[in-house]
């Protein structure tokens, strides 16, 4: 059982970039998926959230109406799209799955990737 975050890289504040969630040996789709980040000396912290079954999607205040979440179930992948990045949005940035249908915090997450680093900078 495996996730790998990726896309990660240096933006320019202002821009956009797109992170991906990949599953392997269980079906992301059967799974609440959930990206979250971790900038140095800080506790990781939700970004943004997506139901199983409903799809129904959650984002940190902080990020909404800037950040995007979606799953392709095809292709067991969900993806993060960054826009309007902010030296804010720095961070290590993971994707976890949840068996629940509404996971409430970090510790309800049971699969974590790797994290995939997003420095912003000029």
């Amino acid at each position: 059982v495996q996730l790998q975050a990726s896309g990660g890289g240096s933006v320019q504040p202002g821009g956009s970039l797109r992170l991906s969630c990949a599953a392997s040996g269980f079906t992301l789709a059967d799974y609440h998926i959930g990206w979250f980040h971790q900038a140095p000396g800080q506790e990781r912290a939700g970004v943004s959230c997506i139901g199983s079954s409903d799809g129904i999607t959650y984002y940190a205040d902080s990020v909404k109406g800037r950040f995007t979440i979606s799953r392709d179930k095809a292709k067991s992948m969900v993806y993060l799209e960054m826009n309007t990045v902010g030296p804010e949005d720095a961070a290590v940035y993971y994707c976890a799955a949840s068996p629940l249908s509404r996971p409430q915090d970090g510790r309800e997450y049971e699969y974590w990737g790797q994290g995939t680093l997003v420095t912003v900078s000029s």
